[in-house]
């Protein structure tokens, strides 16, 4: 899985912070970035890194110090900045939910629309709403680990917060009911503040109590 400790984001303008090692995986935090991005180091898919950041090649240098990213993945256009720069730049596929592709700048190699799999130790969450085609990444190996992009948004744990742009809320509730019966231990939102927001363990049970509360307003 390559580096296992802080030491390996090495120095550089922008380290990684990590977050989470567990079974075989690791999650890396870009600090400053928004929409946050996340680099999913997997002992057997390898690097997936979740959004991405105005292009910089001194963040590129780091994030390969950590692992070789071979998946870019957008949650929604919303975090989806100088594709094609960071595709070159990391000879890694770029990833979009199907009905999101047309609202992301740059190129892109995967249109997920059920049936694209990248691994079989990842899938997929079709989570309309925020934007048309807004996606969440499960890492679905227990503990399982979700990125929902802006499906969701950290309050300290994540929940469900209504915006006026929103493409469609009641397809955001409608994609929240089916999450209450999701099992998963770790979640990361789009807005993380890191040493604020709350992922895990025990994510799930959170979700599905602030949902819960939601739901009944």
């Amino acid at each position: 899985m390559g580096a296992t400790s802080a030491e390996r984001a090495g120095g550089g303008a922008a380290p990684l912070i990590p977050l989470l090692e567990v079974a075989g995986r690791a999650v890396w935090y870009l600090p400053g970035s928004v929409p946050a991005c996340f680099l999913l180091v997997d002992a057997r898919a390898g690097g997936i890194l979740v959004n991405s950041p105005p292009f910089d090649a001194r963040v590129v240098e780091v994030v390969e110090r950590v692992a070789k990213v071979r998946f870019l993945f957008f949650p929604s256009r919303f975090g989806a900045t100088d594709v094609a720069q960071w595709r070159a730049a990391l000879a890694a596929r770029t990833v979009a939910a199907a009905e999101e592709c047309a609202a992301i700048d740059g190129p892109l190699d995967e249109a997920i629309d059920g049936g694209v799999r990248i691994h079989g130790r990842l899938d997929f969450l079709a989570l309309s709403g925020r934007t048309r085609g807004t996606c969440a990444l499960r890492s679905k190996i227990d503990p399982a680990i979700v990125f929902f992009g802006p499906a969701l948004e950290h309050g300290d744990w994540p929940l469900l917060v209504a915006h006026a742009d929103d493409d469609s809320y009641e397809n955001r509730v409608i994609g929240a009911i089916a999450l209450q019966d999701l099992r998963f231990e770790y979640a990361f939102c789009d807005n993380y503040v890191h040493g604020r927001s709350r992922f895990g363990p025990g994510a799930a049970e959170a979700v599905r109590a602030n949902l819960a509360a939601e739901l009944r307003t």
